[in-house]
């Protein structure tokens, strides 16, 4: 018996993935079609069907078809700036402490790569950017990946700069994935609860030291900063080596607890 909720519909993103695990995300739209060097697959042939079918384009060449994971799209998905990554984002998520309903402060959403997984988590997501075309393509993002009115209470994103003023207070956590982070602290209290969690997310280890060092000046403890490599490997019969790319660094990731002043 088929679970309806399986069956994919329009409206729905779509993976497809090549003989060369070459990977096109798309959103299914009845009478559309999705074209490549090798003619073209109609997206009827997919609407309506499960996830995990293999689908032939016009042209001969076949394509598995799922529905993409969350790191599938913040992967793929269109971006105005350079997203965080999901080796990262997990770390992010456990160094936060994030929980359903809590109230998280994000500034520097960027592309809603973060903002996409802060949701999933349960949280209830008000985003800070400096940059309208920014923050219109973290709108879009999440709202292609949830659906506008599935997400419209849980996540809005302001217009602003961080540096001057946070929005709001009483948040549980405050994310921020911007270069001078050192440049917020002095807007925390009264914006982050006591007890409440900080995590920034930096390119430099010299921004890190420079954070570290005005985070040690009053108002919080027990902060830590870790970097995430991460390895795959190749596993085919008697051949097993780790692949010879990997994600190596890409940022720091420093979280701290807030005691108040």
């Amino acid at each position: 018996m088929k679970d309806e909720s399986d069956i994919l519909a329009e409206g729905d993103l779509l993976l497809l993935i090549d003989s060369k695990d070459r990977r096109y995300l798309l959103t299914l739209e009845s009478g559309k079609q999705f074209h490549s060097h090798s003619g073209y697959v109609a997206h009827d042939e997919v609407i309506g069907s499960r996830s995990g079918i293999t689908v032939k384009s016009t042209g001969g060449l076949e394509y598995l078809a799922l529905r993409p994971t969350m790191a599938d799209v913040i992967l793929k998905m269109p971006r105005s700036a350079q997203i965080i990554y999901p080796k990262d984002i997990g770390p992010i998520i456990i160094a936060a402490d994030i929980a359903p309903s809590h109230r998280i402060l994000e500034s520097g959403v960027g592309s809603g790569a973060l903002s996409i997984a802060l949701l999933r988590s349960g949280a209830n997501v008000t985003g800070i950017e400096l940059r309208e075309d920014f923050a219109q393509r973290a709108r879009k993002n999440v709202e292609t990946f949830y659906g506008i009115e599935s997400i419209n209470e849980r996540y809005n994103v302001l217009l602003g700069n961080a540096y001057e003023g946070l929005e709001g207070s009483g948040y549980d956590r405050i994310v921020l994935d911007l270069p001078e982070p050192w440049k917020v602290i002095d807007h925390i209290p009264g914006t982050l609860k006591q007890d409440g969690i900080i995590v920034t997310y930096l390119p430099s280890i010299t921004q890190v030291a420079k954070l570290t060092e005005r985070l040690s000046k009053g108002g919080f403890a027990m902060t830590e900063t870790r970097e995430i490599l991460s390895r795959t490997w190749h596993i085919e019969g008697q051949s097993v080596r780790p692949d010879h790319r990997m994600v190596a660094h890409t940022g720091f990731i420093t979280s701290s607890r807030y005691l108040g002043t």
